[in-house]
């Protein structure tokens, strides 16, 4: 077993084998299928994967910002900036000043989001 990812293609491998194994654990309906060296090793390639990605990668997650959901929200539904702002019973200058960070959502923004786009009341009460 390697103690270290030293170059791109050791990494590679690395990510077939953890694909492998989680194959065999996810297969026969999601039985676990893993012994339990399979197991520690699945553990111990994850963790040099993780390693490698956050020091020669640097792979960061992505943040999920309410502006970063509306925007997506705005892709998927098709619509325009204003459209969304009709939809959302706002003004097309509050919505742009809220999306692009200039002005702070307000209770009616995030009530109107939350029932007009389904967005969880959980979600954008962590993200103010």
């Amino acid at each position: 077993m390697i103690s270290k990812i030293r170059t791109e293609a050791q990494y590679h491998q690395i990510m077939q084998l953890i694909e492998t194994f989680i194959k065999k654990a996810t297969d026969n309906g999601g039985f676990h299928t893993l012994t339990e060296a399979e197991s520690n090793e699945l553990e111990q390639l994850s963790v040099l994967a993780e390693q490698y990605e956050d020091q020669v990668l640097k792979i960061m997650p992505i943040p999920v910002t309410i502006n970063a959901v509306i925007q997506h929200k705005i892709k998927e539904l098709n619509i325009t900036q204003a459209k969304l702002a009709d939809l959302l019973g706002i003004g097309t200058s509050k919505l742009s000043q809220i999306l692009t960070g200039k002005r702070e959502p307000d209770v009616p923004f995030l009530k109107a989001v939350h029932l007009k786009l389904g967005i969880s009341g959980d979600f954008l009460l962590e993200s103010v």
